[in-house]
Order: C-alpha cells, then structure tokens, then sequence
C-alpha cells in the first residue's frame, strides 16, 4: 500500500457559534485543521497510510495539535518541535446572504519559521510557501495549456 506525507501547518480555529459576527460572540469554539493537515485526515479516512509532517510549539496547545492528529489516525513520526506560539485564524460562519469571514493570526507560528528545506530519502527538495509535493512511480508528464 502507498504512504502519502503531507507537509504543511496545522492551525487552531476559533469559530463564533450559531452564526454570529466577531463582535457579538462572547465564546469560540477551538478545533484544529490546515489544509494540508485536512488533506492527511481525508486520506486517512479512506484507509490511507498519510503522514503529516510540521512544526509545533513546545507547549499545551502544541500536544493538543498534537493528540488531534493521532485521534484522527494521521502519522506523526517526523513531527519536530520548535517555537512559541501555533498559528491561529478565527472564523466567523456566513448566515444567509452574509458570507462567511476568517482572519488569520500566523506570522509567529513555528512553522513559518521552520527551513523551507525538505529531505525525502536522500534527497533534499527546496520547498516554497503554497507548493505541494507529490511523488510517483510514473513519470512526470508535462500538460500544456491550450488557448480556448
């Protein structure tokens, strides 16, 4: 069976609850995910062996991230720690024609300041914000665009 590794940041979400804008909630409810992150659990779901690959902050909320990606049976092996604080964003859920409304508090996270370097086997493959690696057997095949 095939191994996926995912490398990217695992956030915590602050949502407002039953809808409501920032100003009006006195209560946020704490959940974890990161799109990378999201992707590992999706794959774990479907009997995926996927691995999640990140930095965390040496602290309470850092174990918690930590605890939340075993629960959701992601492989977390090659977890470092480092840092102080884990990126944040905060989540206020649309309600009907008012849409949805996320800010993000991320510029301290460990991850933001961990080595865009990362080692596969005995390679070393430079990795910039936003870029996803994927490995295959099959070779890498070009696709051009073509003008509509």
């Amino acid at each position: 069976m095939s191994k996926v590794v995912t490398f990217g940041e695992i956030m915590l979400r602050l949502s407002t609850e039953k809808y409501l804008r920032f100003s009006q909630s006195k209560n946020f409810s704490a959940t974890y995910g990161g799109g990378e992150f999201n992707v590992a659990v999706s794959l774990a779901n479907y009997g995926i062996d996927a691995e999640f690959v990140t930095r965390l902050p040496e602290n309470e909320i850092g174990e918690c991230a930590l605890k939340e990606m075993r629960k959701m049976k992601v492989n977390t092996n090659n977890v470092i720690f480092g840092g102080d604080r884990l990126g944040i964003y905060f989540l206020e859920t649309g309600s009907g024609n008012r849409g949805s409304n996320v800010v993000y508090d991320l510029q301290t996270a460990p991850s933001h300041r961990l080595k865009k370097v990362l080692l596969i086997g005995k390679k070393s493959l430079k990795v910039k914000r936003g870029f996803t690696l994927a490995e295959s057997r099959q070779p890498f095949q070009k696709t051009q665009r073509k003008n509509v």
